[in-house]
């Protein structure tokens, strides 16, 4: 093995003095392809490669294609797996990005096993427009679209930013594109007007419209805007209150229910029995948003026990870890979850009792 080498950017590392003690027993030579721009691969001032010493406490040095590694042997294995994955990735003729060099680290880390490969999950192409791409970022948004592929009827059941609505109307553009559907038929529970609808000005339509227009704005960026309203003239495209729905059978159709925790039990059926021939149901929603009257039972959380174990239907869970949004919506969602369960542990009585604050000098009785 050769001696020290020289660090490969002084910007990315910190000084001896300042930077923390790593264990070094371990040391491995990567050789990347002479084929691999080293620049896209290591990032602009070494940006890519000091993510990898931060995201595996290893040690990084570079002397042309070779990459020395030196740290914990496990986590020298998971910097090389990396690298490995950005250099898959580059050939397949993306870009690495400092958010794709972390994503990879992340699913690296959550791996158990013969799991896909990271760099397969990112390069799966859904849907392109105006040369920008459509793909899963996580393993669990993978499976997810795969099981939209795989199954009639699918529930994605997931808390805010996990791309859940999203992916599940790329899906539905790209069946519309490949002609397996006749139209795409988009949905929610304007749940939030409720008995306010007759004070908002304007018809029905403008009134309802803007608790549909987050489904609008995807559409947006999926479809070019100019096409957009010709389709929504000629019934291809639909975006309507669930409540429209009812008694219609929906066949040869690629129909997204959004916001679906919203739903009665009693909605919740009717939706789903509108299921027509050769068409396909993607369902949606986040059971710690309800939006419901206090009393009324969310359709979504009482669905899985009524139809688990039915056939061609499935219910996928996206969690924390698969947020796309900006990192601090992961941490909150995260703090919300871990929040919810020590509440419903403390009313199971389970929870381990808090101390009592020590009173201030001064304030006994």
């Amino acid at each position: 093995m050769e001696g020290t080498l020289p660090p490969y950017s002084q910007k990315a590392r910190m000084s001896d003095q300042h930077a923390p003690s790593r264990p070094t027993g371990t040391r491995h030579t990567v050789v990347v392809p002479n084929s691999i721009d080293m620049v896209s691969l290591f990032g602009p001032g070494d940006e890519h490669l000091a993510q990898v010493e931060r995201a595996y406490a290893v040690e990084i040095h570079v002397r042309g294609n070779r990459v020395t590694l030196a740290g914990d042997p496990d986590e020298v294995m998971l910097a090389e797996r990396l690298l490995d994955e950005m250099v898959a990735i580059l050939r397949t003729g993306q870009g690495l990005t400092p958010e794709t060099v972390d994503r990879v680290a992340t699913m690296l880390r959550q791996q158990r096993g013969g799991e896909e490969r990271p760099a397969d999950v990112l390069s799966l192409n859904i849907l392109s427009n105006r040369g920008r791409s459509i793909r899963p970022k996580t393993l669990n948004q993978k499976r997810y679209v795969e099981t939209i592929d795989q199954h009639t009827i699918t529930f994605g059941i997931g808390p805010a930013g996990t791309g859940k609505t999203y992916l599940a109307m790329a899906k539905a553009v790209q069946a519309l594109q490949a002609k397996q559907v006749n139209r795409i038929i988009l949905s929610r529970p304007a749940v939030e007007a409720g008995e306010k609808l007759g004070f908002l000005p304007g018809t029905l339509s403008e009134k309802i419209d803007p608790y549909l227009r987050p489904l609008y704005d995807a559409l947006h960026d999926m479809i070019d805007p100019e096409s957009i309203p010709k389709l929504l003239a000629a019934g291809t495209i639909e975006v309507a209150p669930l409540a429209y729905l009812r008694g219609r059978s929906l066949n040869d159709s690629f129909i997204v229910l959004d916001e679906a925790q919203n739903t009665t039990p009693e909605q919740m059926k009717m939706f789903l029995t509108r299921l027509g021939f050769g068409s396909k149901i993607v369902v949606t929603g986040d059971v710690t948003q309800v939006d419901l009257p206090s009393g009324t039972s969310s359709g979504l959380r009482v669905v899985e026990e009524i139809l688990d174990g039915v056939e061609d239907l499935a219910f996928v869970r996206l969690t924390a870890q698969d947020v796309v949004r900006h990192k601090l919506v992961g941490r909150i969602v995260a703090a919300y979850d871990a929040f919810d369960a020590e509440k419903q542990q403390e009313a199971a009585g389970t929870a381990p009792r808090k101390r009592p604050k020590t009173q201030k000098k001064g304030m006994e009785k």
